[in-house]
């Protein structure tokens, strides 16, 4: 049977097509939307840089250095989530249809059936279980330290090198998974009125059929976002506006239109 380009999933098709080129015209299609809207990339990621200046402040404040790179290791699972009005924002101007902060900010509820609002719920549940699982991987290697007790020197010691090697596959692989059902679960409820179910099922289909391409995405993902961490997450008042916009329009690459 020859190969048609695109795997039928009720209620989407889902395209097996994307090469790296793709990847790169998101990027720069992102980059378009956060040039030409920078008003709203700015507002969706500022919310996420002062959440995570406020962390970084007050963990050291109160003395619980320790949690701060288990949180920072984490911190992306919450991105996409964040990226829901950025969504809005590049649907719109894709269609043609009027911008509005009354119609973005809607937009965070899905369409009015709170199938975002769950979506969101699973966000956060995976935020607080890696930090659930970093905290077991600490007390495995360093017990006897508690962890936030100590400075951040505690990680160069050979043991604490050794717990950041084993949080970070641990880590990595949780956060690929969560990854493998956010990635187009989150643009697609933005997009269509289906239930967060069905869209987590499509993203699968989607890696599934695009795996190495999308795999890169997530390595694109990760590593614009740590970098951008380091200057006191500055750099991710770019960085979130881009990805997100450019995860929209891979996104409308990967599922196609539907008919009529």
């Amino acid at each position: 049977m020859a190969n048609t380009g695109q795997a039928q999933l009720v209620p989407a098709t889902v395209r097996n097509d994307l090469t790296l080129g793709d990847l790169r015209r998101a990027l720069m299609a992102g980059f378009a939307d956060f040039v030409a809207t920078p008003a709203y990339g700015l507002f969706f990621a500022s919310i996420y840089v002062a959440a995570g200046m406020f962390l970084y402040v007050a963990l050291f404040e109160w003395g619980q250095g320790g949690w701060l790179i288990p949180i920072a290791a984490g911190f992306p699972l919450i991105a996409p989530f964040t990226a829901v009005g950025l969504y809005e924002v590049s649907r719109r101007r894709e269609a043609g249809e009027p911008l509005s902060w009354g119609a973005v900010l809607r937009s965070l509820g899905g369409h009015g059936d709170q199938q975002i609002i769950m979506m969101g719920g699973i966000v956060f549940v995976a935020f607080g279980f890696w930090l659930m699982v970093a905290h077991g991987i600490f007390a495995i290697f360093l017990a006897e330290s508690g962890i936030g007790s100590e400075s951040l020197a505690l990680f160069a010691t050979p043991m604490g090198m050794a717990m950041l090697v084993v949080g970070s596959v641990v880590g990595g692989l949780m956060a690929l998974a969560f990854y493998a059902i956010t990635v187009i679960s989150l643009p697609m409820l933005v997009d269509r009125e289906v239930d967060f179910l069905t869209a987590i099922i499509v993203s699968l289909a989607a890696i599934r059929s695009n795996a190495r391409v999308l795999l890169v995405w997530a390595f694109v993902i990760a590593g614009l976002l740590l970098v951008a961490m380091i200057p006191l997450f500055l750099g991710l008042l770019v960085a979130l506006p881009v990805l997100g916009h450019a995860t929209w329009h891979l996104y409308r690459r990967t599922v196609a239109a539907e008919a009529g």
